[in-house]
């Protein structure tokens, strides 16, 4: 089968056009560890449905994602601090999914977006925030749950698991690794809500497929840059690329 034709609209512009943009989402999330989904909604949707958008991110989002989870022998330690997040994330996904449809919402993208412009001022100017360990399991299903119905409605998984992760004090590597089980999870559910409203097909897979090769081109080359990178410049790159995700994704909900 032709590449393009798996493809909504399938052109050769519009091939470059995704590759490029799953070359440039898997680069920021190599560097920062997240980015993939927004980035890629956020412009995805200037030339797709949003539904076909959040059906082409599934497969590089997952595999980036489970790479992303690694180290292995430290996965079932940081698994177990973030479980009743993660069962938040996929009942809050599910329902959403079977309750919103699939993804569309232009306000919903707005809100995402200015929830992410606020949290980037807010790690880069205020206080750093931190979780009582007592409350991290019934904290961390409700942020779950409100994550799962935001990305059931966006696409996106990044507010409020993000700012949570954050929370817990993980350190640069313990953060990456929690991001990457909890985009893992989410990836997984959003795949889920999007066949049972009718959105995921065959065709749909395998065009996500397609899109595997740049996204993990882009991360490798993100994560050789974020080597590069202290502590301070990796939180600084963090919170400004939120910032900027934020804002794109915003000023795409008010102009669209």
């Amino acid at each position: 089968m032709n590449p393009m034709d798996m493809l909504p609209g399938g052109t050769p512009a519009l091939l470059a056009i995704t590759v490029a943009v799953f070359i440039l989402a898997g680069v920021v999330k190599g560097v920062v560890g997240l980015g993939l989904p927004t980035i890629s909604m956020a412009m995805l949707a200037l030339v797709m449905a949003p539904a076909q958008a959040a059906a082409l991110l599934i497969v590089p989002s997952l595999v980036t994602n489970l790479w992303q989870a690694r180290p292995w022998p430290t996965l079932l330690r940081v698994l177990r601090r973030i479980a009743g997040m993660q069962a938040g994330v996929c009942a809050g996904t599910i329902a959403g999914a079977l309750w919103l449809g699939a993804p569309s919402g232009q306000w919903a993208s707005v809100c995402l977006g200015l929830a992410l412009v606020a949290y980037a001022a807010w790690g880069l100017f205020g206080s750093p925030p931190s979780v009582p360990a007592r409350r991290e399991g019934a904290l961390g299903a409700v942020v779950g749950a409100i994550t799962g119905v935001i990305t059931a409605a966006t696409g996106v998984f990044v507010i409020p698991a993000v700012p949570y992760l954050q929370a817990l004090n993980l350190g640069k590597d313990g953060l990456i690794q929690a991001m990457g089980i909890s985009f893992t999870v989410s990836t997984v559910a959003l795949a889920a809500g999007l066949w049972l409203n009718g959105s995921y097909t065959a065709h749909a897979a395998g065009a996500s497929i397609l899109m595997l090769l740049p996204a993990l081109a882009g991360m490798a080359l993100g994560q050789w840059l974020r080597d590069k990178l202290s502590a301070r410049t990796f939180k600084l790159c963090f919170m400004v690329s939120l910032a900027l995700l934020g804002a794109y994704q915003a000023a795409r909900g008010l102009t669209g």
